[in-house]
């Protein structure tokens, strides 16, 4: 199992630089950064879309573009993997979002994973063009054109929501043929179509879903589609920190768990890896 870590990396917490050296120095598999491009004030949307949910915390609108954030990384460590969880794919152009990938994934050497996501903030959504109902199906078209332009010399795409004429697009990502790319959100039907069909992972909230139910339900609607279910790596983030809660976790089938950080100073963030750390340290190598 290998461990990871997940934070905003906002404008008032430790920054991403110093943040990375220190993940990397306590022996962690990767770093990753969520996002959101701002907050409309507004604020119906509740916290993470379910109802009653908690105020908002002040970093969801503080934090840095992840794909920079990332790239100051990944010039300043050497084996830390890069995350993304999650990117809003929905919300991005995915001409852009395609050399971005590609463009982190070949500076990096091949360091970085795409963690994406359908999103919740409704407001949000519609500042880019977005409408609720509609995020999953073009989320779906925005990923499939990334990957003719990441896999193609000449890439096209014809959809409803996206359309590419022929095209040439470099780089191409070092990974091959493309950076994973794992689906953070709840199990369901629609979801575990979409893993099946153009992910490499599944990476739900621990302790929000059933997870042994979605894991199993994942499994069937693979196989039921012809996927070799065991191509699909597991994941999970907020995990638990108690090595009898990962010792179950492995036995399920996950391979890796990142650890959510709340941002704040440089001090309150160090406590918090150290915590992590030790938490690793009593289940096993983090490799």
């Amino acid at each position: 199992m290998r461990f990871g870590i997940m934070m905003f990396p906002a404008d008032r917490t430790m920054q991403p630089v110093e943040f990375g050296a220190a993940v990397e120095q306590r022996g962690f598999e990767s770093v990753w950064f969520p996002e959101h491009s701002h907050i409309p004030t507004s604020r119906q949307s509740s916290f993470g879309g379910r109802p009653g949910g908690p105020p908002l915390p002040d970093y969801y609108w503080r934090s840095h573009e992840p794909f920079v954030a990332l790239a100051a990384i990944a010039a300043t460590t050497t084996t830390l993997r890069l995350g993304t969880g999650v990117t809003l794919v929905a919300q991005r152009d995915p001409i852009w979002l395609a050399k971005q990938v590609a463009s982190l994934d070949t500076i990096s050497g091949g360091r970085l994973t795409l963690g994406i996501g359908y999103g919740w903030n409704r407001e949000e959504m519609l500042h880019h063009g977005v409408r609720y109902g509609e995020r999953r199906a073009i989320l779906r078209e925005k990923v499939l054109v990334m990957k003719e332009l990441w896999t193609r010399d000449e890439a096209s795409f014809h959809g409803d929501h996206v359309d590419l004429s022929p095209s040439w697009a470099w780089p191409k990502p070092v990974s091959q043929p493309h950076p994973a790319i794992v689906m953070g959100a709840g199990p369901g039907p629609k979801t575990f179509a979409h893993i099946i069909e153009f992910c490499d992972g599944w990476m739900p909230n621990y302790g929000r879903y059933d997870l042994e139910g979605g894991i199993s339900a994942l499994r069937r609607a693979a196989a039921d589609a012809a996927r070799d279910p065991d191509t699909i790596e597991l994941a999970v983030t907020s995990g638990p920190r108690d090595p009898g809660a990962l010792a179950h976790l492995a036995e399920l089938g996950v391979r890796r768990v990142l650890f959510t950080l709340t941002p704040g100073t440089d001090a309150v963030v160090v406590a918090q890896l150290d915590a992590c750390a030790a938490v690793v340290e009593r289940f096993g190598d983090p490799r």
